[in-house]
């Protein structure tokens, strides 16, 4: 079992920056990818960002591409979310996940989620 702690998540305003990190524990972190999710009221839970076990590969979806980094620590087991020029519809719940898939936007494991507010 994997348990996922993500934390950096509040509020902030537009144009700001917020770094979400996430630890991990329970298996060898390095061996998976890893992924941030977002997920909003009334919106399907949506795939940010991944990054493979070593970080040499990642992938963004176009809505946060150029404004968000994924990056891991595979010294500490953490993965990290550098996000920059928020905007009030980046405001979600923010999911870090493990072994992520990044065609099937499937993770077989989850962290508990950490608000981000965009606000004014």
């Amino acid at each position: 079992q994997v348990q996922l702690v993500e934390s950096g998540g509040g509020l902030v305003q537009p144009g700001g920056s917020l770094r979400l990190s996430c630890a991990a524990s329970g298996r060898t972190f390095s061996s998976y990818a890893m992924g941030w999710f977002r997920q909003s009221p009334g919106k399907e839970r949506e795939l940010l960002a991944t990054i493979s076990p070593r970080g040499t590969n990642t992938y963004y979806a176009d809505s946060v591409k150029g404004r968000f980094t994924i990056s891991r620590d595979n010294a500490k087991d953490t993965v990290y979310l550098q996000m920059n020029n928020l905007k009030p519809d980046d405001t979600a719940v923010y999911y870090c996940a493990g072994n992520v898939v990044t065609v099937t936007q499937r993770a077989a494991w989850w962290g508990q989620g950490t608000q981000v507010t965009v606000s004014s």
